[in-house]
């Protein structure tokens, strides 16, 4: 990381008139002629200052329409600011609105030949590059046919081929991630990686923390068009979801206690680490995760209680129940059950996972219910997989034993 700032953003703002009817249209209209601003108008960024060094990943997360795309388009210069100014150095790569800068009519050949000249690219330069970025979007056939014959996913995979070929200084993205197949997926994340590992710089809109958790160090989180938490990736991502949880529970747990009145067993209380608020648990890695609940039977009988983990993508890493170890849970009166389940020193590797709490019946058979806990896992490493195992190395020197002979010392 070389300290350049790539982006910088001062009192950045952005706001367009209220035009619901045609008067309303006339009278902006007007207004921009005699160079004035409509006091009728609705403000989708106010007062963001945002900077981005070279080197650096941020992730912007808010709700929709709180003003991430907006932002990323006057980063890139597609609008211009009501208010503040924006300044960019470096080339830019941006994949943001589906087909955007496509043409419809043109082949994804022709496309790619349209966006490399418009990325300065020359004929040479391009001829270089164009059997990789065709590898990469594999799109077979497809890439000779018009880009409108494309389904959503397909323009993605052009689009991100062009870019990753490039290598641009920054890279700007807006929801790819969302969209195209889990193969596709998991070759860009790689790409993002290898890209950011080696000194690239992206911005990283998203509505997937786990995504943003992974492949950002920062991230901002808009709120009504203003900046609500900027700084560390997960002390944000954690208050932004702690919110989200808020404003959900009430309904949430409204609609559960409805539904759970008239079963044989359900979950009263879940909590983690004596935490039974229903928001993201942080942990750091290798400490240890407690999970207590307390199970409600509607005849007396002895529920069985199972847990699940798994990482946010849905992959499965463990689950076990009481029945599986033999254990029963505690009675506490003539129809609740208590059990409690620790994991010491857990050896899930920096992630976003989730652990799953279910209550069954007598004989481990039947699911009555279930709630879902997120948990994130934090820390550096650069190991790969969803767990560290316990290895040791032999037969070889570690790095700072293993010092060179000096030719002046040499036999």
């Amino acid at each position: 990381m070389d300290g350049r700032i790539l982006v910088s953003a001062r009192g950045l703002g952005k706001s367009y008139p209220k035009v619901f009817h045609r008067r309303d249209r006339l009278r902006a209209l007007g207004a921009l002629l005699i160079g004035r601003t409509g006091t009728e108008s609705t403000h989708v960024l106010s007062d963001v200052d945002l900077e981005v060094r070279a080197g650096e990943s941020l992730g912007l997360i808010g709700e929709n329409g709180a003003g991430k795309s907006t932002l990323l388009k006057l980063i890139v210069g597609v609008l211009t600011p009501t208010t503040g100014a924006v300044t960019v150095n470096g080339r830019v790569g941006a994949l943001l609105e589906l087909g955007a800068g496509f043409h419809p009519e043109y082949t994804g050949r022709d496309n790619i030949a349209l966006s490399a000249a418009l990325y300065g690219l020359t004929a040479d330069e391009l001829r270089a590059k164009l059997d990789e970025i065709v590898a990469f979007a594999d799109i077979g056939a497809y890439i000779d046919e018009p880009v409108k014959h494309y389904s959503s996913g397909m323009v993605v995979r052009l689009g991100f081929a062009i870019v990753a070929a490039l290598r641009p200084d920054l890279l700007i993205t807006d929801e790819v991630l969302a969209v195209g197949d889990e193969s596709f997926q998991k070759k860009c994340v790689r790409w993002i990686e290898d890209y950011l590992a080696g000194g690239g710089t992206m911005i990283l809109v998203s509505h997937s923390m786990y995504h943003v958790q992974k492949l950002c160090r920062r991230a901002c989180w808009l709120q009504h068009g203003r900046i609500a938490a900027s700084g560390d990736v997960f002390d944000v991502t954690q208050a932004y979801l702690a919110h989200q949880e808020r404003t959900s529970a009430a309904a949430v747990e409204a609609r559960e206690a409805v539904a759970a009145r008239g079963q044989e067993f359900h979950l009263v209380e879940y909590s983690l680490n004596g935490a039974s608020e229903d928001v993201p648990l942080l942990i750091e890695q290798g400490a240890s995760l407690r999970a207590r609940v307390r199970v409600h039977s509607r005849d007396g009988r002895v529920p069985v209680v199972g847990f699940g983990l798994g990482r946010a993508d849905g992959t499965s890493v463990y689950g076990t129940n009481t029945e599986m170890d033999g254990v029963l849970p505690v009675r506490e009166s003539d129809n609740v059950y208590s059990i409690e389940l620790e994991f010491a020193r857990l050896p899930l590797l920096p992630g976003s996972y989730v652990l799953r709490a279910h209550a069954l019946d007598t004989e481990g058979v039947r699911l009555f219910d279930t709630i879902v806990r997120e948990i994130t896992v934090r820390g550096e490493s650069r190991e790969f997989g969803l767990v560290r195992l316990a290895h040791a190395w032999s037969g070889g020197a570690r790095e700072a034993l293993a010092a060179p002979v000096s030719a002046g010392t040499a036999s």
